[in-house]
């Protein structure tokens, strides 16, 4: 049992490491080389990461700065919405009895 939660605990931080390394204001971007969508829709999947990081370190923030316009600001609002709920507007709603 014990080394079924350190496994656990080792993957989630492995995880983590891998989901954040290209958080927004890392320095990836830049205005010759912006962000265009799908950085958009990877920055938008990892945005509550990226709110949480930002509060340590002053330099991240959820969105990058250097982007492409609207095309990135497209795929980070699709990620955005589909990630935190959008997708349940589609489900079928249960029927009153």
């Amino acid at each position: 049992m014990k080394k079924k939660i350190l496994l656990l605990i080792i993957l989630t931080t492995i995880i983590l490491f891998t989901l954040t390394s290209c958080i927004p204001g890392d320095g990836a971007n830049t205005a010759s080389k912006p962000a265009g969508f799908f950085w958009g829709v990877w920055h938008g999947w990892i945005a509550p990461f990226s709110l949480i990081i930002g509060l340590f370190k002053k330099n991240i923030r959820i969105y990058e700065v250097f982007n492409s316009g609207w095309l990135y600001d497209f795929g980070f609002y699709i990620a955005i919405i589909s990630g935190f709920g959008g997708i349940s507007l589609f489900r079928k709603k249960k029927k009153d009895k």
